[in-house]
């Protein structure tokens, strides 16, 4: 019942808000447009005049009612200007966007922005249009803060083209991010869709995490340029194999966590191996690799013959970081052993994004 009544009075709080917003406008543009607005009655054409944000911000306070031209889907907007008392659609980009009819005036209408609305090669025009007419706008609908699923390939160096995954990469700005002692680095774009850019990887940038930006936020990648031990292929391994000495395929097309490929291990039942490598920990504070099996289970995992960790695989990827800590906090890493431990019949498991984590 706690939770019913803090719902409702969310709501509540809101509508008061939409309405506090319609009514402030409302009487404040009575004595500007008393003219119009007995124009508009008779059967005047819409004119919108500004859109402004309503509602509250995250920290309880009102928002400002000043015009803005963007706006960002799933917030409330104010639509300033007159002849609106016969509205029939709403449209953003030429979405056709809900509105209740209780938040309209002549002279404001409240409405939401939907979140389908469309953002990218759009007519960036907002559209009212009544019995009388149809009202016009300028304005831009914000795409969503961008999301980055990952970058190929890792260890990558200067000169190199990487791709980068994600969604909402309108006009897509990408870095070199910030660190405690070097500034952010501009990374040249090559080519963009929403879904996917392709840079060159400037010169110094091991080491280094790629950010994307919009006009709406910035998303970061989880690995650093030049930390990956598994990245479409196995990188540093000195020697090993696994024990049976077959079902093991570094370079498996049919399912990647990033990149392109992954690492397909057949595992019958209780099998493992061992991997050699040689590598300096002293930037690193985890370990980092994403799992999937083709059924539930687990597998048996150690760094230089230390404490075993157990990784769980289900049939969805999952991805891990491992604090060394939990791997006998090694100051190398000289080898790396996986073994099955499903006591079930063996299983078919899937490696990927094996790497290091920065400090």
């Amino acid at each position: 019942m706690k939770n019913i009544k803090k719902i409702k009075i969310v709501s509540l709080a809101a509508c008061m808000a939409l309405m506090l917003s319609v009514i402030l406008f409302s009487s404040c543009s009575n004595d500007d447009s008393a003219s119009s607005s007995s124009s508009s009655s008779a059967g005047g054409a819409p004119v919108i005049e500004s859109v402004m944000p309503s509602g509250y911000f995250a920290d309880g306070t009102l928002k400002p009612l000043v015009p803005v031209t963007l706006v960002d889907p799933k917030n409330y907007y104010v639509i300033h200007g007159k002849g609106f008392l016969t509205t029939k659609k709403i449209y953003f980009n030429d979405f056709d966007t809900y509105f209740r009819t209780t938040f309209v005036t002549d002279t404001d209408i409240v409405v939401l922005v939907d979140e389908a609305t469309p953002f990218a090669n759009a007519s960036n025009q907002l559209k009212v249009v009544t019995d009388f007419g149809t009202a016009v706008f300028n304005l831009t609908v914000a795409p969503p803060v961008p999301t980055f699923s990952g970058y190929n390939l890792i260890n990558s160096v200067a000169g190199d083209l990487v791709t980068i995954k994600g969604k909402y990469f309108l006009n897509p700005v990408v870095n070199l991010t910030k660190t405690d002692t070097q500034p952010a680095v501009p990374v040249t774009v090559v080519s963009s869709t929403l879904e996917q850019v392709v840079v060159k990887i400037p010169a110094n940038a091991d080491h280094r995490y790629l950010s994307v930006s919009n006009i709406s936020g910035t998303a970061v990648s989880k690995e650093a340029i030049g930390t990956a031990l598994y990245d479409d292929q196995l990188y540093g391994v000195q020697w090993g194999g696994p024990w049976s000495g077959k079902g093991v395929n570094f370079d498996f097309g049919g399912d990647s966590y990033q990149g392109e490929k992954s690492w397909k291990w057949d595992f019958a039942q209780w099998d493992g191996g061992n991997w050699g490598f040689n590598v300096d920990m002293t930037p690193y504070k985890a370990l980092r690799m994403a799992i999937k099996g083709s059924k539930n289970g687990q597998v048996n995992f150690s760094v230089n013959g230390g404490p075993n960790y157990v990784l769980p695989v289900t049939t969805t990827w999952v991805y891990l970081e491992i604090p060394l800590s939990k791997l006998g906090s090694p100051a190398s890493v000289t080898m790396l052993t996986f073994q099955e431990s499903n006591s079930d019949g063996g299983n078919i498991v899937l490696f990927d994004d094996i790497g290091f984590v920065l400090k």
